[in-house]
């Protein structure tokens, strides 16, 4: 089965805890410090397998999370870094931020790796904390949470050429004539449900990927008879070869459906009715087909484009065909794939969250935010210096500004989590 579409939820590691700890050792009975720092979440990374061909791994796992770093640990020892959770995904996956639909990572080459989500960093032992004042701090800090965010994979076949048509027109003959591929083969619409990549070797070096996509609809670009899966197929070829029945067997106007399929690409994509077009009127070999090719060829070629009589079922013109495509692929550039480094106006930044959040809820007054709830799961309440210190970090922060400009008065409730106090100027 091939699978072209998954969506995914994605959780680094979050980062250590850092140690409250201090030195003990005989004959030293008032040892310092000595907490070590929390370990770094780890990482996770999209990595390209080119044995992958499609997503369907994706299918039947929707969650990955990776490991979160080591607590730091006594005599200033570091936790371990959190193991980094690599993602294999075949080339041509394109990732998406689920929430605003834009381009993450476009990972076309095998071994191409994107860092999807960062683990979150280490929290500081106690042993940062001394100061000339503070001689034995018996708080550490926190370990900061590893990114998360749902993203979409959507996997777009790679090949130079793309065989486009509507369903039952002899593509798939072709690809099977040209290359080495065997695509199932039918006298029924839909018969090709998958795209089908084949190489086409001409000889001598000259050789390219040739994909059969998907038959098209009349309103495709809408989705319908799965035209969004098919189209997204076509935008990383390079040139198109548009295959029409010229045999009328049918009752099928091969002018029309020309018409139709382009009006298809420029609806779902303009940048698509771009791409330089070959047209194969085939089934040359059917009674009245050569009449009706005259015509057809007459108003094509009127349009600017290049027209092969050709018959898939008997090889007739197919080769002189693709040595022709093969020429055009040598004067146009190479595809232009998504690159995050150079192209920073697609990339999704999310903007950086607020520190805190305060709201009146039951005549108490509630602040939230992953800051506050850092900085309070590093506090030490049962200890006066790790409370002043918390409290300090409130201020400077800008949460005791906002508690009053709400109208916070003395004796207010105020709750962070799980903790609870009056408030007292």
């Amino acid at each position: 089965m091939f699978v072209d579409h998954a969506r995914i939820y994605i959780k680094a590691g979050n980062g250590g805890n850092g140690s409250v700890s201090f030195h003990r050792e005989k004959y030293v009975p008032a040892g310092g410090p000595d907490g070590g720092d929390g370990g770094k979440g780890g990482d996770i990374i999209f990595v390209v397998d080119g044995g992958m061909s499609t997503l369907m791994d994706f299918r039947y796992k929707k969650k990955y999370h990776a490991q979160n770093g080591e607590d730091g640990k006594a005599e200033k020892s570091f936790g371990k870094k959190g193991e980094d959770l690599i993602i294999k995904v075949p080339p041509g996956t394109v990732v998406k931020d689920a929430v605003t639909e834009l381009v993450i990572a476009d990972l076309v080459k095998p071994g191409q790796q994107f860092v999807a989500a960062k683990g979150g960093k280490g929290g500081w032992g106690n042993v940062h904390f001394t100061t000339p004042i503070r001689q034995a701090p018996k708080f550490a800090k926190s370990g900061e949470p590893g990114e998360e965010r749902e993203v979409t994979l959507e996997l777009k076949v790679l090949a130079d050429v793309g065989l486009i048509g509507f369903p039952n027109v002899g593509k798939s003959t072709v690809l099977s004539v040209v290359s080495g591929a065997r695509p199932k083969i039918a006298n029924y619409h839909f018969t090709t449900l998958n795209p089908n990549l084949g190489v086409v070797d001409l000889g001598e070096g000259n050789s390219f990927v040739l994909a059969d996509i998907p038959g098209l609809i009349e309103g495709a670009h809408e989705g319908t008879g799965l035209g969004h899966e098919f189209l997204r197929h076509i935008e990383r070829t390079r040139l198109l070869v548009h295959v029409v029945d010229v045999s009328g067997i049918e009752g099928r106007d091969p002018l029309l459906d020309f018409d139709t399929i382009n009006r298809e690409l420029r609806k779902y994509n303009s940048e698509l009715a771009t791409k330089q077009q070959i047209i194969a009127a085939n089934k040359m070999d059917l009674p009245g087909a050569e009449e009706l090719f005259e015509r057809f060829k007459k108003s094509i070629e009127a349009r600017g484009y290049k027209v092969f009589g050709i018959s898939a079922a008997t090889n007739k013109g197919v080769r002189e065909l693709m040595l022709y495509v093969s020429s055009k692929l040598k004067e146009l550039p190479p595809p232009i794939v998504f690159d995050a480094e150079q192209d920073e106006v697609k990339v999704y930044k999310a903007e950086e969250e607020k520190p805190f959040t305060v709201r009146v809820e039951d005549g108490a007054y509630i602040v939230e935010g992953k800051w506050v709830q850092k900085v309070a799961g590093s506090t030490n309440f049962d200890d006066i210096e790790s409370l002043q210190y918390f409290q300090r970090a409130l201020k400077k922060k800008g949460v005791i500004q906002e508690l009053e400009d709400m109208g916070i008065q003395e004796g207010d409730t105020v709750k962070i989590y799980e903790i609870e106090f009056d408030y007292v100027p």
